[in-house]
């Protein structure tokens, strides 16, 4: 393909209908790529079932906790008694971890279990730069995995809603954001269900009267199952209408009542709290038997350092991260050191939840081509769980602190080593 570089991008991404390849009116998806190994891939995707395994454990210790550990770990009243339940064998459908490439391997920055992005960039996208560069794509075949697995979530949540006909499946997420909106598309047309459709957020109707509680579209139809991957609990239970009414708690209630379901189940947001972390190290700390010899060995190869107190960094003098527990795209993110700030994104969102304070790593950085010229950039892996197994992954490319202004940067295989 001749040409400038801006002009083979456009070119190329141009043919993908209903992406974002541009976001903020600025380029997000690049068309350059990492070159990776066969055996990169392949420890990708061992960290990533390695370390899924470990919050599955930690997840089903918690969910047997009394209440005020939920409360210490800053989760929201509304969810407790949902977060108790088991509504489907996948602790969650779709979830992704965030990894950095350090100089002692794959370190968890975070796992995003319950609203995760960067579904569609992987899974399809990837495929199809890998392809223009006549290259192999290391996420070949995980596209299948998503469709597979939806469907299998929806038939194990209608089993537990007690359904008797295939269920009304319907996925939702805020219609004027493009990566939303086209995100949930994306997982309705890979999942085939049918009669499922795609119903923008704010024309849900939640009734709560007893004689016909439950969710509706504008037509009237009864909704059993709600697919909001896009839209976290945190702020649905937060979410009221312009009246005043708490319609996120009504729509919690009517879950908890079995008169819709939701996917991600309940225990995804329990397992993306971010301080979960916290509880994991302190678990393998302590050295509790509540972890194998086995399990030990893969907190201490993959996991960070993670508290809730930043006091035992400021007493070593280590630099270190506080994070929100709830939180997104590097937002309220602060590098510390002896308690100051030494670096951060400039947005503060999410500066109410409870911080965990988290072992500061570099991330790699690699020279890539842009509209703008060659850029130095910070690499972040962002590295999926479908129906709780190692699949589809890629980068993300940007600041010290990966946030929303960064780039989607693909990756190919090349070579064996």
């Amino acid at each position: 393909m001749e040409g400038s570089y801006k002009e083979r991008r456009d070119s190329f991404y141009n043919q993908i209908d209903h992406f974002w390849d541009r976001l903020y009116g600025m380029e997000y998806a690049l068309y350059d790529y990492i070159p990776l190994s066969n055996r990169q891939v392949a420890e990708v995707q061992q960290a990533t079932q390695e370390a899924y395994s470990i919050f599955k454990k930690t997840n089903q210790l918690v969910r047997l906790a009394e209440e005020e550990t939920f409360i210490q770990l800053g989760v929201p009243k509304q969810t407790l008694s949902l977060l108790k339940k088991e509504t489907i064998s996948f602790e969650t459908v779709i979830g992704r971890f965030d990894f950095v490439d350090t100089k002692n391997g794959l370190k968890i920055l975070e796992f995003n279990a319950d609203t995760p992005t960067f579904i569609r960039e992987v899974f399809e996208v990837n495929g199809k730069v890998a392809n223009s560069f006549d290259c192999a794509d290391p996420n070949e075949g995980e596209d299948e995995k998503i469709g597979e697995n939806v469907r299998a979530a929806v038939n194990q949540l209608s089993d537990y809603l007690g359904l008797m006909e295939y269920p009304y499946v319907v996925f939702t997420a805020h219609k004027e954001d493009i990566e939303d909106r086209e995100t949930l598309n994306y997982l309705m047309k890979s999942a085939k269900i049918p009669g499922a459709a795609f119903i923008p957020l704010d024309e849900l109707i939640v009734n709560t009267g007893e004689r016909e509680a439950g969710v509706y579209d504008q037509d009237g139809k009864k909704i059993d199952i709600v697919y909001r991957h896009t839209y976290p609990l945190e702020a649905l239970v937060r979410d009221q209408t312009d009246d005043g009414y708490l319609i996120g708690e009504a729509f919690l209630q009517l879950v908890e009542h079995k008169k819709v379901g939701i996917l991600n189940p309940p225990s995804a947001f329990l397992m993306q709290t971010k301080a979960m972390l916290a509880v994991i190290w302190g678990l393998h700390e302590a050295n509790h038997p509540y972890f194998s010899d086995y399990d030990h060995q893969i907190i201490e190869t993959y996991f960070l350092p993670t508290y809730l107190d930043e006091e035992p960094f400021v007493e070593t003098g280590e630099k270190y991260v506080s994070k929100p527990i709830f939180g997104r795209e590097g937002d309220t993110v602060r590098i510390k050191e002896f308690g100051r700030v030494i670096g951060e994104e400039t947005h503060n969102t999410y500066d109410e939840f409870i911080k965990v304070f988290q072992k500061y790593v570099e991330l790699p950085t690699a020279v890539v081509n842009t509209e703008l010229g060659a850029k130095e950039m910070h690499l972040l892996i962002g590295s999926f769980v479908v129906g709780e197994k190692a699949s589809a992954f890629g980068f993300r490319a940007g600041a010290a602190i990966t946030d929303n202004l960064s780039y989607f940067l693909p990756c190919v295989v090349k070579g064996d080593t």
